[in-house]
């Protein structure tokens, strides 16, 4: 792995922060909240709860799958 590539990688994990920082800094008035969107299981008993995000799971499997099929081509 030469400079190049190094250096490659660091400007992408750079960009990858700057969105995820903006994502969390907007998270609040975006439409759709990770966590809590449609299809993610929530299930609330009398002595406690239990909470499956399986949407959201699917979600950023999708999206981080994608960002490493990019950074490997």
């Amino acid at each position: 792995m030469g400079l190049g590539n190094i250096g490659r990688t660091l400007i992408i994990l750079g960009i990858a922060l700057i969105v995820l920082g903006l994502l969390f800094t907007a998270g609040g008035r975006l439409p759709l909240r990770l966590g809590c969107l449609p299809g993610d299981i929530y299930v609330r008993g009398k002595h406690g709860s239990f909470y499956f995000p399986i949407v959201t799971c699917l979600i950023l499997s999708v999206v981080l799958s994608f960002i490493l099929w990019l950074l490997r081509r």
